[in-house]
């Protein structure tokens, strides 16, 4: 039984991503931004489990990147086409009923990251390449900054230009060869996790300032610290 139980964790990820597509279609931007995080939690945990348990199972890791495909590919893709269609704008003269489907890029780009990710050993460790659920967890976390900030973000968010602009750079960064670190703890020394002890404290203190708002600083953190630890390493 108990190499079934990170499974049915899996599936409950895609659940998750199967309602969050429901609310993004209906513009309900919040409710899907929320099934995002509550999906990343039990993408976390069947890998826990999978690792606690020995559970390792070649249909585990299929069944874990068709759940990620919907949870943080067809979701920030839906959430940015809501989010397009809500700035109601012609960008480069392309009319505004069309621009917005340009947030499936991000649906596109995260399928050859999962792809990518299931070939490529050198991701064992570490990845290569922004993770889907970051990704994605930048994608909603902009209804969640509009929806608590009174509109003091307004502007710049539903920008149709700063739409495409993140589009376009997560597109890229899905699939670029950047190494990034993976917050997996093998031991507690700060030697061996000094970045990933950085990241979190950084992190915790962000949230509790900043709320929703922190959420981009701390996807932007992580790809820099990566950078910076690349960089130090070599």
């Amino acid at each position: 039984m108990k190499k079934h139980i990170p499974n049915a964790i899996t599936c409950l990820n895609l659940f998750c991503g199967c309602l969050a597509l429901y609310f993004a279609f209906n513009f309900r931007l919040e409710y899907a931004a929320y099934l995002i995080g509550i999906a990343a939690i039990f993408d976390f945990l069947d890998g826990m489990l999978a690792r606690v348990l020995q559970a390792y199972s070649e249909i585990g890791k299929q069944l874990d990147s068709l759940a990620d495909m919907v949870s943080f590919g067809a979701v920030p893709g839906a959430i940015m086409f809501a989010m397009l269609s809500q700035a109601e704008a012609s960008v480069l003269g392309i009319p505004a009923d069309i621009l917005p489907f340009a947030g499936f890029l991000l649906t596109i780009f995260s399928a050859l990251r999962l792809a990518k990710f299931n070939i490529d050993t050198r991701q064992a460790e570490s990845f290569i390449g922004v993770p889907t659920p970051a990704c994605s967890m930048f994608i909603g976390s902009l209804p969640l900054i509009l929806a608590t900030s009174g509109n003091l973000y307004d502007n710049i968010i539903l920008n149709p230009y700063f739409l495409l602009a993140v589009t376009a750079i997560f597109s890229y960064l899905l699939v670029a060869e950047l190494p990034l670190f993976a917050l997996k703890f093998k031991n507690l020394t700060w030697k061996d996790n000094a970045t990933r002890f950085i990241f979190l404290g950084i992190s915790v203190i962000l949230l509790a300032l900043v709320k929703f708002a922190a959420i981009p600083l701390i996807i932007v953190l992580y790809i820099l610290l990566s950078i910076v630890k690349r960089t130090s390493i070599s």
